[in-house]
């Protein structure tokens, strides 16, 4: 009896140790994914901050528009393999045609002297869908269904999955009016109402009376339906047909129609969130939108995840196609190219996890629990080797994953700016010049690149960041001021050449020849933290080279942009990243028109910086096309403000990108958000590469249960023979009983 169950003790114990260790080798145990999903054409990404707007007409934020450019199409997008960046139609025909016409409406042409409008026309195609939604329902007479809950019907209503019926339509040439609209009206705080003012024809003063007719209707607790209003200057012709009128010429106009504030809004959706109920429970089109693109926004949990599936309405887009030769041009690589003519999107669904630190982010990435990852400061060294010439590749430990790296520099520059208005480092003799001059030879950008961006940047020559009509490579792009060619590539002048521009400035040796005391200048940064310190002190280390002293005034941001607005600054750091890829759109940082010191604070020239000459080439050129005569002007503009200096020129950065060899069709569009619908998921590879990756190392644990095993076996022991003696006690006692009741 003792001996079978000492035998099964130890079966059960052996059994159960195997039966752990088979269980845990035949998955991945720690997977935050389910083994269904990772087979699929499911993409696995994160968020970091929840977006705030998905509304299209007041989203301005990169991690909104990551989720909306995958719900809403406006009518125009980057193609996604071509560069230099070129438009094509989304859910247009053909691009928009435009005609040219003057005060009386008349055609004329376009390179007429009387050219007082651009209309542009839209022509949509008729096979376009929106998704499935409960806004679009009807009911018997034509009326919405969901368009006047009743406090009954709400009570049931938590989620746009409790409504029992939905339904879609067509898009038509209302819903981009309607959407338009919506811009105008004031309530909505859309961020590019004042700029669209200047150019829509009668934009501005429909703004002024929708804004008030808003307010009314909001007091008298009425829905505002946006169809019974018009904007002169944009006609829906016929339900595919849209014109759109400009003032003047303004070329720059077609990429503002590939931004999401363009696209389309249909007016039982906007009905259909207006209604109070739904918006105290928190559904609305900024929490979820509705679009004809190729994905829906089904899950918005922003404590936990984002989930887009599939929009089962999308119309027919195909994977583009390059030709041999733009394929060349561009140097990309041909696995990006082997989809061409593939039917979008390739990817089912796409599930966004919060994931607030960067560290567990980047463990989980090398786990293959998503498939890409930026490159985080902490992850650099681990992720990327750079060489002695500065290039980047991958570390040993990434090839040997699989791991690839796409990079590539985006359309935004960083730059120190001089405060033309101030009375020391301002102005425009020779003296100030040679200055600023001296203080930008200085300022040794690439060492900055080296130490605080790990190698990821160029240095800048001017303001127009490589991809922009304008920007010149080599020997010809390279400013003359800060840089000498020698042996194939620029240099920055040495030291000694910007202290004898200082001494020419009227500076020698940092002291002024006036007052005889050292030349202090005043940063202000609203930055603060020990990087930010490591930063600053590198900066006084840079002007202490030439003699200078730099003095830090640090602030809170408001204070700082207060400052920056009212011209109350010396030096100061920022950037601009590109709307869109047109030289306009950098070069309007320096036109003295929009100067902050003249335009009560409004203006983006926040160097105040103001050169007739300048001026006069930038009226030109702003609303060209891109022809040689065009580069002609923007060549000698950049050539002004490298003489001038009004920046220093700081660099170009570079993003790097690094994704497991399961996710395809990977090439960086720095224009574009809406992308996800090129790229493509292995689920096999990956499933493979986790379990290979995380199998679970056992032994320990095995080693922990034998020595329990053999901890607990003299116990057993001890105790099995205290049981027999126990036992053989009871049967001798028995024995003397039996033996005196038989005496």
């Amino acid at each position: 009896m003792l001996k079978t169950a000492k035998y099964s003790l130890s079966f059960l114990l052996l059994s159960s140790l195997l039966l752990f260790a088979e269980n845990v080798s035949a998955g991945v145990w720690n997977s935050p994914h389910s083994a269904s999903k990772v087979e699929d054409d499911v993409l696995f990404s994160s968020f970091s901050a929840p977006p705030k707007h998905l509304d299209p007409v007041i989203s301005y934020s990169s991690n909104e528009w990551a989720i909306i450019s995958q719900v809403y199409e406006p009518p125009l997008q980057y193609h996604y393999l071509k560069r230099p960046y070129e438009l094509e139609a989304l859910t247009l025909t053909a691009m928009p045609g435009v005609r040219y016409l003057d005060e009386q409406n008349n055609e004329v042409d376009k390179d007429a002297m009387n050219v007082a409008y651009s209309e542009y026309t839209l022509n949509l195609r008729d096979d376009i869908r929106y998704q499935p939604h409960p806004a679009f329902v009807t009911n018997a007479n034509g009326g919405l269904e969901y368009g006047e809950l009743s406090e009954n019907e709400l009570q049931d209503i938590n989620t746009l999955d409790d409504f029992k019926k939905t339904s879609f339509r067509g898009l038509n040439a209302e819903d981009y009016a309607y959407a338009i609209k919506r811009m105008a009206v004031r309530q909505n705080h859309s961020p590019i109402l004042g700029t669209m003012e200047e150019y829509i024809v009668g934009l501005s003063e429909f703004s002024k009376k929708i804004s008030e007719v808003a307010k009314q209707q909001k007091e008298s607790k009425q829905l505002l339906d946006l169809r019974n209003y018009q904007i002169s200057g944009v006609k829906v012709v016929d339900p595919h047909t849209l014109t759109i009128k400009i003032k003047g010429r303004y070329p720059q106009f077609l990429y503002w129609l590939t931004m999401n504030f363009f696209a389309p809004i249909p007016w039982e959706v906007d009905l259909f969130y207006q209604q109070p109920g739904l918006i105290k429970k928190n559904l609305n089109l900024n929490w979820f939108p509705v679009g004809t693109g190729p994905y829906t926004l089904v899950e918005n949990n922003p404590n936990k995840q984002m989930r887009l599936v599939a929009n089962p309405n999308y119309h027919d887009e195909r994977y583009p196609s390059l030709s041999e030769e733009q394929a060349k041009a561009t140097s990309i690589p041909s696995e990006v190219l082997q989809d061409a003519g593939k039917k979008l999107p390739f990817v089912k669904e796409v599930i966004y996890s919060l994931e607030k630190e960067t560290i567990p982010l980047w463990n989980k990435f090398l786990q293959g629990y998503y498939d890409a990852s930026g490159v985080s400061s902490e992850a650099f060294d681990q992720a990327v080797q750079v060489s002695a010439a500065g290039d980047m590749g991958l570390s040993e430990e990434m090839k040997a994953k699989g791991i690839q790296l796409r990079g590539s520099v985006q359309p935004t520059v960083y730059y120190m700016a001089f405060n033309m208005v101030d009375p020391v480092v301002g102005g425009y003799s020779e003296s100030a010049k040679k200055l600023r001059q001296a203080i930008s030879i200085a300022i040794n950008e690439e060492e900055y690149i080296s130490i605080f961006r790990n190698e990821r940047g160029i240095a800048a020559q001017g303001p127009l960041p490589p991809g922009i009509f304008g920007y010149l490579e080599g020997e010809k792009g390279t400013n003359p001021v800060v840089y000498e060619w020698k042996d194939g590539k620029n240099q920055r002048k040495p030291i000694e050449v910007a202290k004898q521009l200082l001494a020419e400035a009227g500076y020698p040796n940092g002291i002024s020849k006036e007052t005889g005391k050292p030349l202090a200048l005043y940063y202000d940064s609203a930055a603060s933290g020990p990087d930010n310190r490591a930063e600053m002190d590198w900066r006084r280390k840079q002007f202490d080279k030439i003699g200078v002293q730099l003095v830090i005034r640090a602030t809170d941001y408001n204070r700082f942009q207060d400052k920056v607005r009212k011209g109350k600054t010396q030096l100061f750091s920022w950037g601009w990243n590109a709307d869109y890829p047109d030289p306009e759109n950098f070069l309007f940082l320096l036109y003295g028109g929009n100067a902050a010191v003249t335009t009560n604070g409004s203006g983006i020239n926040s160097s105040n910086y103001n050169n007739p000459e300048f001026n006069r080439l930038f009226e030109e050129i702003k609303t060209m096309e891109n022809t040689p005569v065009r580069a002609e002007k923007i060549k000698q503009m950049i050539a002004i403000v490298r003489e001038d200096a009004p920046w220093v020129w700081g660099f170009h950065p570079k993003s790097l990108s690094l994704f497991h060899k399961w996710y395809k069709n990977v090439w960086p569009n720095e224009m574009s958000r809406g992308t996800l619908k090129f790229k493509r998921v292995d689920g096999a590879l990956r499933a493979q590469q986790q379990q290979a990756w995380n199998q679970p190392v056992i032994w320990p644990l095995v080693l922990f249960i034998v020595f329990i095993l053999l901890m607990i076996y003299p116990l057993y022991r001890a105790y099995q023979a205290r049981q027999t003696a126990v036992i053989g006690d009871g049967s001798a006692s028995v024995n003397s009983l039996n033996e005196k009741g038989g005496r």
